[in-house]
């Protein structure tokens, strides 16, 4: 009788001191409690993205079930992110561990936002949009289905400096904002600056490989190709279908008509007027092009 009580009291022991071990644990708490959340959910009707959104402080948690994470942030519940209460985020879209969504910033239905990035105030995320790892977003609206891949910072000041009277390097303002149109594709490590003057536009369909600058104020058209390693400078015009090779360059404040092909290693240094192929440094018609490498061919040969 004796020994089948000791027993009895061991076990109960065991069993209790267990619970105690594992709801300790902060990880195995949230878990147990954050389902209750999704009972209070709050949605409102949002005009730009055509979805419910839904309103963090009340799917993410509160203060007595363990969602907070730091003032004003909580844990997104798809996924485990982390996303300021003023943030309006579809109840679809995924925010995965590690992620960061700061206050304002509006995510649509279906959108994925990958382990390291850090999406900033009042930033946009159109429906499907898929957001890799480690990439920085600030002072931009995205639209739907596009692509961006690791690595990429959009959004941060452009480069623009002065010379004051007193000989002093100053700053210039660059305040205004990116617009990325619909089905775009941005490259790992592509950077995309924000607009001082006027906003950067990058507009449908166009497609940029990896590597890519894109300096302050440049508008890129519709259907546009700019692979690896293409530097554009601030203030620049592109039109529509145009293509880059790699790691051409376009000079600042130029301007550069649709139906445009650049050939790789090229440099643009003046307005391009008519659609057509070009190439060289600086960039003159592809057969003009091939004409001075054929010329610069003969004279090499005429010296050796």
């Amino acid at each position: 009788m004796a020994a089948a009580t000791l027993r009895k009291f061991s076990s109960n022991s065991i069993r209790n001191s267990l619970q105690g071990i594992f709801l300790s644990r902060p990880f195995i708490r949230k878990q147990l409690l954050l389902p209750s959340s999704s009972q209070s959910l709050s949605f409102s009707s949002d005009s730009h993205f055509g979805s419910a959104s839904t309103d963090v402080s009340s799917y993410a948690g509160s203060a007595t079930n363990g969602g907070i994470i730091s003032e004003g942030f909580l844990r997104w519940r798809n996924g485990g992110g982390t996303c300021h209460r003023s943030a309006v985020i579809d109840s679809s879209a995924l925010v995965e561990v590690g992620a960061v969504v700061h206050e304002k910033a509006v995510l649509g239905a279906e959108v994925h936002v990958g382990s390291g990035t850090v999406l900033g105030p009042s930033v946009e995320i159109g429906p499907s949009t898929r957001i890799g790892y480690n990439v920085s977003i600030n002072n931009c609206s995205i639209g739907d289905s596009c692509v961006i891949h690791n690595g990429v910072c959009i959004g941060q000041d452009g480069f623009g400096f002065y010379v004051d009277e007193h000989g002093n390097m100053v700053k210039k303002p660059q305040a205004l904002n990116v617009k990325i149109g619909n089905r775009v594709e941005i490259g790992a490590n592509t950077c995309i600056d924000r607009g001082s003057w006027r906003d950067t536009v990058i507009e449908d369909d166009t497609k940029i490989d990896n590597l890519v600058q894109i300096g302050h104020n440049v508008i890129i058209g519709k259907c546009c190709l700019l692979c690896g390693q293409v530097g554009i400078a601030g203030s620049v015009t592109i039109g529509d279908y145009v293509a880059l090779g790699g790691r051409a360059a376009v000079r600042d404040h130029v301007s550069i008509v649709s139906k445009v092909r650049l050939a790789a290693n090229s440099c643009v240094t003046r307005n391009i007027s008519e659609p057509g192929d070009f190439g060289g440094f600086p960039a003159v018609p592809i057969h003009e092009w091939r004409k001075q490498i054929v010329r610069a061919q003969i004279s090499n040969k005429r010296r050796t």
